[in-house]
């Protein structure tokens, strides 16, 4: 399969690239590590004002990047990311820009259907999942850790554009981003039974260990889940890269024992 998240410059971020081609207004994609401002052990392109990092160097890495995308600075929009479920419909945009005090509180899911909203969220190994209904121009984010993903956020996604847009899940296109892979992500029996209950094909998302330990695929099993809520197969992108491996391009807070930045995925419609 050929990778959807695609980048050509290390001091750019990466781009859902067919989204994009399809939808000229749309821009759609992740961020790296690489080219921004701020210093070890956020190097250098932070986008998260929650682990430590001087305010000012991770709002000139963020507006850095609106400039980039060709969107206001006034249009960033995120949320108080608490590992849950919640999703919630963003009707204009800017909250969270440059301080905690004013973003979406305790939401790992934002949704719109309004142009010039820049909607984004932060990663450091989780699964970011996109959404984008062609057809009505609805577009969302989801934060995807193992407590978001085992409380189906993916599902919860489904049923609030459905709610809010009429989409029809069948129709509804999803995007899953870089994230720890199975290959890195090690968790041990309490996490792999909350796993067990949260799909109906969970199997094919863990891999027992000798250690009595097991090797979990977060995406794998958002796409399960995804299957399970109506999103057709064929309508989902998945990328290749594992956070945890590339450590180069990606902050992992499971590589880097906790002390590090954060990726920001982005989705949004230029006015």
């Amino acid at each position: 399969m050929t990778e959807p998240f695609v980048w050509s410059d290390p001091n750019r971020p990466l781009h859902i690239r067919e989204w994009e081609e399809k939808h000229p207004d749309l821009v759609a994609g992740f961020t790296l590590r690489t080219g921004g401002v701020s210093e070890p052990p956020f190097s250098a392109s932070n986008m998260g004002l929650h682990v430590g990092d001087a305010d000012e160097r991770v709002v000139a890495n963020r507006k850095r990047l609106a400039q980039q995308l060709g969107m206001p600075f006034e249009t960033w929009t995120c949320a108080e990311q608490v590992h849950g479920n919640t999703v919630c419909q963003v009707t204009a945009g800017g909250a969270g820009r440059e301080s905690l005090a004013d973003v979406v509180p305790a939401a790992d899911g934002l949704h719109t259907n309004r142009t010039g909203i820049l909607l984004t969220s932060f990663y450091a190994d989780c699964v970011p999942l996109f959404f984008l209904d062609p057809t009505t121009g609805a577009i969302g984010l989801a934060h995807a850790g193992w407590k978001g993903t085992v409380g189906r956020i993916a599902e919860e996604m489904v049923k609030a554009f459905h709610s809010h847009y009429g989409t029809r899940a069948e129709e509804l296109q999803v995007a899953i981003g870089p994230s720890i892979g199975g290959c890195c992500y090690e968790v041990d029996e309490r996490i792999a039974e909350r796993v067990r209950k949260s799909a109906e094909n969970w199997q094919a998302a863990i891999t027992p260990r000798e250690n009595g330990r097991y090797l979990l695929d977060l995406a794998r099993l958002n796409q399960e889940i995804l299957a399970e809520s109506g999103v057709q197969e064929e309508q989902v992108l998945r990328t290749s890269w594992c956070t945890s491996c590339r450590t180069d391009l990606f902050f992992s807070h499971r590589k880097e024992a906790g002390k590090t930045g954060r990726m920001a995925s982005f989705i949004g419609w230029k006015e």
